[in-house]
């Protein structure tokens, strides 16, 4: 496996800078509150947790880890930001909900985390932070209990061709995976918060969804299910409207292509 530990340390400033950021940012009242913040898709294809337990990759700042927690599930989140994590546990605590936080990269867990889980999850925003996909399914295989499953929600790679600085559609970048990943500088709007301008640059990868797929295959994972969808939850391009349902989606005379995709493999 070729690791890139610049862009992973890199990241994971990025990470620590965001992290108290979206502690403000991020809506967690529910959960504050008695309730959750997971959204019908996740929980209708998930289905039922509770006394399952439950393993969250890349979890950032716990919102959805703790969200399984208050729906009955016994979770372990895991991010490589201990900045995150910090505000994982306060929220937590504000929230009244046990959950175990573990500070690592994904292809250091195993260094740091035994035993084997039910459900092992991840969702929104996590695969372009990783540089190699094969390795990340073999670390879900490696934690999955016999009989359990993994679950992923994300958006849709063929939605990063475009251009998020202009109205419309217009391709801008490439579909297709390459070895290095691609800088982005500092200095630009953060998807939570656009009054805050970020001030680290990040590393990301782009991945096909053929290259998604056939990680988790060629590590022996069969997909149950493989779903698309035209919804996604925060504005990515700038002429994405927002429903009722706090889905944001493209308006109708461009509403053809798909901006999220979830899958479940066992």
């Amino acid at each position: 496996m070729k690791r890139y530990f610049d862009a992973e340390n890199g990241n994971r400033i990025h990470w620590d800078e965001l992290a108290e950021v979206h502690a403000e940012s991020y809506d967690y009242r529910e959960l504050i509150k008695g309730g959750h913040v997971m959204d019908s898709i996740q929980t209708g294809e998930v289905g039922e947790v509770r006394n399952k337990s439950l393993l969250h990759l890349q979890c950032h700042i716990g919102t959805d880890t703790l969200s399984w927690a208050r729906l009955g599930a016994n979770v372990t989140g895991v991010d490589i930001s201990p900045v995150s994590l910090k505000v994982a546990r306060r929220l937590a605590k504000k929230a009244d909900l046990t959950a175990r936080f573990i500070e690592s990269s994904i292809y250091d867990l195993p260094d740091k985390l035994d035993g084997s889980f039910d459900i092992v999850y991840t969702s929104i925003g996590v695969l372009c932070w990783l540089s190699d996909l094969s390795a990340w399914a073999g670390i879900i295989r490696r934690y999955l209990k016999p009989g359990g499953f993994f679950y992923l929600m994300e958006s849709h790679p063929f939605l990063w061709v475009f251009d998020d600085e202009t109205e419309g559609l217009t391709v801008r970048y490439p579909y297709f995976h390459r070895e290095a990943p691609n800088e982005w500088p500092a200095d630009y709007p953060d998807y939570s918060d656009s009054d805050y301008a970020v001030k680290t640059p990040s590393w990301e990868w782009q991945w096909t969804i053929g290259d998604i797929l056939n990680a988790l295959v060629e590590n022996d994972l069969k997909i149950d299910f493989f779903h698309e969808h035209n919804v996604i939850p925060w504005k990515a391009l700038p002429s994405m409207i927002k429903g009722d349902n706090g889905f944001w989606r493209l308006p109708e005379e461009m509403d053809k292509l798909p901006l999220m995709f979830s899958l479940r493999a066992h």
